[in-house]
């Protein structure tokens, strides 16, 4: 029986190091997009992802670089599962994954809020998140673009600093 928790270790170890194609500085697991990985008592390998987006452009090469790495690491058989439900949230990115982001000059997004037992406060205007520079410091900053260099990201500016940078969306 050890042997085989110390392959699934292995097989878990092996598919939380791959890294997102879209943003390089981070893992699947510090992304939050890597679900699970069992084992089938068989020898296959099954990893669950889940997407940051439904029809995230990433997904075909994320599901490749996690085969790719488990077969390197000695399992022949190997199927990666999506799921959908529940869906992605940005609070599923790690502390790890949060400073990375920063480190590399991409505002992470704001804390996922508690959900309350009260009334939910409704407002008719929309509110922009405060958006930190993750070069300066600054709260100074300004939407540039909804949209950035992927679906999951949008462009700003600092005023402080003036450099650009690019934030991940809460969801």
């Amino acid at each position: 029986m050890r042997a085989t928790t110390t392959r699934l270790d292995l097989a878990r170890r092996v598919a939380s190091e791959v890294i997102d194609p879209e943003m390089p500085m981070l893992t699947l697991a510090d992304l939050g997009v890597l679900r699970d990985v069992r084992g089938t008592g068989d020898g296959r390998v099954v990893v669950t992802i889940t997407p940051t987006y439904s029809g995230c452009p990433a997904m075909a090469t994320i599901r490749g670089d996690l085969v790719h790495a488990l077969r390197a690491a000695g399992f022949t058989d190997v199927q990666v599962r999506t799921t959908l439900t529940p869906a992605w949230s940005s609070g599923w990115i790690t502390e790890a994954g949060r400073r990375k982001l920063a480190d590399h000059g991409i505002a992470p997004p704001g804390r996922p809020v508690a959900p309350t037992a009260g009334p939910v406060p409704l407002t008719l205007t929309p509110r922009r998140p405060v958006v930190v520079c993750p070069v300066c410091g600054s709260v100074d900053t300004e939407l540039t673009s909804e949209f950035g260099a992927t679906p999951c990201k949008s462009l700003h500016r600092c005023r402080s600093c003036t450099e650009p940078f690019e934030r991940v969306k809460e969801i």
